[in-house]
């Protein structure tokens, strides 16, 4: 924050190259294999084909259109196809036992353009690496790579929905992951959408996706602090990202009422759940409460008006607004109105936390270096004060959703 304006930082945008162009990006060995996969592919995401999904990789649009929304940088989660994908990496299926290695090389390829893409915007631009988990020691060694590249966003972790063949979250498979994650200060990401179960392309099932998919994204943080990756490894971080925010604190009770349900028979009669959960109480360490404020934070994408008032349970220091750009759910080009809607009445040493301080803490980015970009273009402190009193006749994001509050589990 400058004297007069907030410096904002979204901690939820999507970018990827153009199809073709990731093509430099592969290992030569693939590239025959990703001409040929190219030739026939048709993508199935119409905002991928419309005339604005230049937004995705266009750097000086999309710098552009940032500025004249107020956001100074930007935390860049995946967005388009990469290299022999059915899908966007953050929804797409499994892979076969014959896809797995083409499928790797498609990730890599794009790690490698997003570092570049990051480099055209120094210190404005945090990357986030994608890995898969069918193999952990690979994963590792994605991760000190991306690291090395200079992908300071962390890594995006992968969802292990039921049928995936994946052991799940909670599993000590994946201790060689939390500990290069730990060792080298980078965040672990789970974004919203990742980890839900393929349910068809009837109506119906589209629509138990968008009831049900926040919830299996949510599993994340139950699995990693019933397994205790937290207390094995004390420097992992985990960030929960475009799943709501007004779901935390009623699942931190929650979970906090196992645990003492757990560690209850060390003390006192045994109780139901210790009959199943034997021993497990100490493996976890502290209380899930305890873990969250150690250890985790959420991404608050589009922050809705209901959820700003439970800011001081959900942890002042945890919370970092997102713009999702360039998604039709974002709030782009109304994201000052958004935060107006939002925060209007917070005050501002509180909006400023939850703006930009809090994600350039966790993402490296350089708060002095952004100064002069904010006091230029970030929205005024004074504006935000200003409750709205008008929705954006175009505005397409659930952060101006009419009716009242909305519960996202």
């Amino acid at each position: 924050m400058t004297d007069d304006r907030y410096t904002v930082i979204s901690a939820d945008c999507h970018a990827g190259a153009d199809l073709l162009d990731y093509r430099p990006y592969l290992e030569s060995r693939y590239h025959d294999d990703f001409d040929a996969w190219a030739a026939s592919y048709v993508n199935p995401h119409e905002d991928l084909l419309a005339d604005t999904a230049d937004r995705n990789w266009n750097s000086a649009r999309r710098l552009a259109e940032m500025e004249a929304d107020g956001i100074v940088a930007e935390v860049v989660f995946p967005n388009t196809i990469p290299p022999f994908f059915p899908s966007a990496a953050l929804m797409a299926p499994a892979p076969t036992r014959t896809e797995f290695e083409q499928r790797w090389a498609g990730l890599r390829a794009h790690n490698r353009w997003l570092a570049d893409f990051c480099a055209e915007a120094p210190g404005r631009r945090a990357g986030v690496a994608q890995i898969l988990l069918h193999d952990v020691d690979e994963a590792v060694r994605e991760v000190r790579r991306t690291r090395e590249a200079g992908l300071t966003g962390g890594v995006m972790l992968p969802g292990t929905p039921p049928g995936s063949g994946l052991p799940e979250l909670h599993s000590g498979a994946y201790d060689p992951l939390w500990a290069v994650c730990a060792e080298l200060d980078v965040p672990v990401n789970h974004h919203g959408g990742s980890a839900s179960p393929p349910l068809g392309d009837e109506p119906a099932a589209r629509a138990v996706f968008m009831v049900e998919t926040t919830w299996f994204s949510h599993r994340a943080l139950w699995h990693l602090i019933f397994g205790g990756a937290f207390r094995r490894h004390p420097g992992l971080r985990l960030v929960l990202t475009e799943q709501g925010s007004g779901w935390i604190p009623g699942v931190l009770d929650m979970l906090d009422y196992y645990h003492g349900r757990l560690v209850a028979s060390a003390s006192r009669a045994a109780t139901a759940e210790a009959k199943f959960g034997v021993g497990l109480g100490e493996a976890m360490g502290d209380s899930p409460a305890g873990i969250w404020r150690d250890h985790c934070f959420v991404g608050a994408s589009f922050m809705r008006p209901h959820e700003v008032p439970l800011r001081h349970r959900i942890g002042l220091d945890k919370i970092m607004w997102g713009s999702d750009y360039p998604h039709d759910e974002g709030t782009h080009p109304h994201s000052r109105e958004a935060l107006r809607l939002a925060y209007a009445g917070v005050p501002a040493d509180e909006t400023a936390a939850m703006l930009g301080a809090n994600a350039a803490r966790v993402y490296g980015f350089d708060l002095a270096r952004l100064a002069p970009l904010a006091a230029r273009i970030g929205p005024s402190i004074t504006d935000l004060t200003e409750p709205l009193d008008e929705i954006p006749p175009n505005a397409t994001s659930p952060a101006f959703a009419r009716g009242g509050a909305v519960r996202v589990w």
